[in-house]
């Protein structure tokens, strides 16, 4: 997802993140129950509020949106909509809600609940992380701002039919309204509970909700009203909190649990992948995510082109992939080879570190100069960046390594001036949808080179802002080829100007116990679907 992550977060969205193929590719039976493991305990089963893997993923079995995806794909098709419609010019969506879907309360849910709960989302008083991914909406601006907190464009046709209007076109709208922040609630909780709502989840979700005990365990039972006919089919998911993954993956081993949710732990990786015995238990795939360095535009001597060029060239990335077991694959561009817009006969900087110290020379460094890179302290994080270290030196960089708390670390990319080079390890990005456009406007458009942001280059090309503006206005769906390669063009250009070291994708990893059943191919779906237990069955429910 678009933002800070924990080193887990990039690997844990496995079998458990997706597994929505795996039932309809079979004829699998109601019943069963699978329990899942997690170390930490869950911070908030808010759609609004919760933005990080672990609650992320429980909340979409909580909740529904307007919009979901195909069970295993990158497809859209309407979730809470029966059908949707697109005005000509891109700046009105119209929304025919489902008959008989209802709250876990009992209540029949309405259009009336979807412009509250993206009121919600919107207004400042919830401070929702996801509120700026609606600004597209007529009115955001007058709610954001406090003058009022009735969303204008969110317009309650009649009871079943809800029509969103744009002050601009967006060609990921339709993706942003199947987004956990867009997710509907039902206000009457939300009332009764105020801030202790994210802990008594009332939605229209697969599963609900039926005990959180603090520190201990988090229980989910099928929603038996649930609008998709035959789904989900297990009948009860109990996540234990407070498991070390050590034992957790023993636990697995001994068969008393069926899902590690936070991966497997990285000293037993390579045993465990490698173990004939467990080949159909460990399971491993891509994800849209990037690992990457970013050198400060804004300060010498990154603001020379050449030098940053240079840099790309001095940065061994199959060693750094070898850190971490090689859990991870190279990359030479910002977007994960999974993502539309990936330029596939794209080589990026090979690894030169002569052509990159006569860089250095042109660039007025024959002798290299002194930085600095910010890295977090957990590991493997400061071998990476000790790794990087060692490799600038080869081109006559001599960097101090900064390794502190992930909060410094972002604290001081957000500075203009602060952090010459961070890497972005354990802060990395993973999409918050599958479209090109979330890997630029945070972490490279102007819109994020700002104080507090997460463009932690503080690189602005207003040529390509223009051009990334013009591809997220190309809403017309017959545009959509044209829209792609126009993104391709655009990380290609932004290549060139060399903002950052793209340094590897990460791959997933978890194991599953034998009671979960179905092959690897539901697993390798790059698409970040956290936690669709909705399709999950278990084998001995068959």
């Amino acid at each position: 997802m678009g933002r800070w992550m924990t080193r887990w977060m990039v690997i844990i969205l496995a079998l458990i993140m997706t597994m929505p193929a795996l039932a309809f590719a079979t004829d699998a039976k109601q019943g069963g129950e699978m329990t899942v493991t997690f170390k930490d305990d869950v911070a908030t089963l808010d759609p609004a509020i919760g933005y990080d893997w672990q609650n992320w993923s429980m909340i979409k079995s909580l909740y529904d949106g307007l919009m979901d995806y195909a069970p295993g794909t990158y497809n859209l098709r309407p979730g809470l909509a029966e059908s949707y419609e697109v005005s000509p010019d891109g700046l009105a969506y119209t929304f025919r809600l489902r008959e008989g879907v209802k709250f876990h309360n009992g209540r029949p849910m309405t259009a009336e609940d979807v412009k509250y709960s993206l009121e919600r989302t919107v207004n400042p008083k919830t401070q929702s992380p996801g509120q700026g991914f609606y600004s597209s909406i007529k009115g955001f601006d007058a709610v954001t701002s406090g003058e009022t907190t009735d969303l204008t464009g969110v317009i309650v046709v009649d009871p079943k039919t809800v029509r969103i209007e744009l002050s601009n076109p967006d060609a990921t709208f339709l993706h942003l309204v199947a987004l956990n922040f867009s997710f509907v609630v039902a206000k009457e909780a939300v009332e009764e509970y105020g801030a202790d709502f994210g802990k008594h989840p009332v939605g229209t979700g697969a599963y609900k909700l039926s005990a959180w005990n603090l520190g201990q365990n988090l229980i989910f039972e099928r929603n038996k009203d649930y609008y998709r006919s035959g789904v989900p089919k297990l009948d009860k998911i109990t996540f234990e909190i407070g498991q070390e993954p050590t034992v957790a993956l023993l636990r697995l081993q001994r068969g008393e649990v069926d899902v590690l949710g936070d991966g497997v732990p990285p000293a037993r990786y390579i045993k465990m992948k490698n173990d004939s015995q467990y080949a159909d238990n460990f399971m491993e795939g891509p994800q849209l995510q990037t690992s990457y360095i970013t050198m400060n535009v804004k300060m010498k001597p990154f603001d020379n082109v050449k030098v940053r060029q240079a840099v790309n060239m001095a940065v061994f990335k199959e060693r750094i992939c070898k850190i971490i077991n090689n859990r991870a694959v190279p990359a030479n561009q910002p977007l994960p080879p999974a993502m539309p817009g990936y330029a596939e006969n794209y080589d990026g900087y090979s690894l030169d570190r002569g052509k990159a110290k006569a860089l250095l020379a042109e660039a007025g460094y024959p002798d290299g100069f002194t930085t600095e890179l910010y890295a977090i302290n957990t590991d493997p994080n400061p071998r990476i960046a000790q790794a990087i270290q060692q490799d600038l030196s080869a081109i006559g960089i001599k960097v101090d390594l900064k390794t502190l708390a992930a909060s410094t670390v972002i604290a001081a990319g957000g500075e203009p001036d602060q952090a010459p080079m961070l890497w972005s390890g354990g802060l990395a990005w993973l999409a918050d949808f599958p479209d090109p456009s979330n890997f630029y406007g945070p972490i490279l458009g102007c819109g994020g080179a700002v104080k507090g942001g997460w463009n932690w280059a503080w690189y602005c090309n207003e040529e390509i802002d223009a051009k990334a503006k013009k591809a997220d206005a190309m809403s017309d769906p017959d545009l959509v080829d044209q829209r792609i390669d126009l993104w391709r063009d655009i990380f290609i250009e932004i290549m060139e100007d060399a903002p950052w070291v793209p340094v590897f994708n990460e791959l997933r990893n978890t194991m599953r116990s034998d009671r979960i059943g179905g092959s690897e191919d539901f697993f390798v779906d790059p698409v970040f679907r956290p936690c669709n237990y909705r399709y999950v069955f278990a084998r001995d429910a068959q």
